[in-house]
């Protein structure tokens, strides 16, 4: 990919995963707040938490979800009958991202991961 303004520092970790604990809107917003402790990421709102309440494809059901960064934000989107997520941590400042991977892995249980940088 290329680098269109190499003068703004931006680190982005994709990860994915099954996981094997009970996701809730809670589970979610106790995730932020572990991982941003955890990390030292500072954040300047509440998470938001979004449930698909039904709409759509019966296997998409589950919930996105969102906390802002003092230097950005990280995203998840969970499909709860697959046990499946997908977040992308995405920084204007460096983060030791093996360690954020560590942390998402014991949090949420996941049994099979894929993760890349960029």
């Amino acid at each position: 990919m290329k680098n269109l303004a190499p003068d703004i520092f931006r680190k982005r970790l994709l990860v994915e995963g099954y996981f094997t604990i009970p996701v809730d809107e809670q589970t979610l917003i106790h995730f932020f707040q572990h991982f941003t402790t955890r990390l030292s990421m500072r954040t300047y709102g509440a998470p938001i938490v979004h449930t698909t309440s039904g709409e759509g494809k019966e296997a998409n059901q589950g919930y996105d979800a969102f906390v802002p960064l003092i230097d950005s934000g990280i995203y998840i989107a969970v499909w709860s009958q697959q046990q499946f997520l997908s977040s992308i941590i995405y920084t204007c400042k460096d983060f030791p991202e093996a360690e954020a991977l560590s942390v998402m892995q014991a949090y949420f249980g996941i049994t099979e991961t894929a993760s890349t940088l960029f």
